[in-house]
């Protein structure tokens, strides 16, 4: 069964290439699966004590739950964060980033600084993280629209297994920073029911 989807693109700038390349655009899709992950900037590991992982739990949730964001699993490290889940309003979505980021920067650089300068990468690096969300590419988060049940199922089971994947913990369930609240086989079939996969854009990587 086909479905119609509202789809509106967002950029930083509103020019569409950049030195021939085409520049990385954010998809706001109504009733949708995201797969969204940011990263602090330069790696710092802003995330390293217990109580700035609660800051991120708290609104995370809170933000979550005003916007419309179903999570299935999400996982988060010491330096960066992965989440799928399900968002009806795509239009939402910027604003919960927006928000999400914003407080989570401003409390963890308020309650629990980095300490002294530090030097990283041969620059001095202030016990403020600004700004404190930032990739390699310099973007300060990644969403995709997940394109089909395979794609899904690859994504969660990436996200299960972060603490793994970093030596942080041997099993996901010994990790209380995996929180998984959506069982995948629900999370997929459900989906696949109500349409919430981009399937007329596949990615290259799954075609024969």
């Amino acid at each position: 069964m086909a479905f119609f989807k509202r789809i509106r693109k967002g950029s930083r700038s509103r020019r569409e290439h950049y030195q021939s390349s085409h520049r990385f655009e954010h998809w706001y899709a109504d009733n949708q699966v995201y797969f969204i992950t940011a990263r602090c900037r330069d790696r710092v590991p802003a995330f390293a004590s217990e109580q700035a992982k609660v800051i991120f739990w708290d609104r995370f949730r809170y933000y979550t739950h005003k916007y419309g964001f179903i999570p299935w699993v999400t996982s988060l490290l010491d330096n960066h964060y992965h989440t799928l889940g399900y968002i009806y309003n795509g239009e939402n979505l910027p604003q919960l980033m927006r928000h999400l980021h914003g407080s989570v920067a401003k409390l963890v650089n308020d309650t629990y600084p980095l300490g002294p300068p530090a030097s990283v990468g041969g620059e001095p690096r202030p016990s403020r993280l600004v700004p404190f969300w930032r990739d390699t590419k310099g973007r300060e988060y990644f969403d995709g629209c997940i394109r089909d049940e395979k794609q899904c199922w690859l994504a969660y089971r990436y996200t299960l297994t972060q603490a793994r994947r970093h030596g942080v913990s041997d099993a996901p369930a010994t990790y209380p920073h995996t929180q998984a609240p959506i069982d995948v086989d629900h999370g997929v079939r459900r989906a696949t029911e109500v349409g919430a996969f981009l399937e007329a854009l596949p990615y290259k990587r799954y075609r024969s």
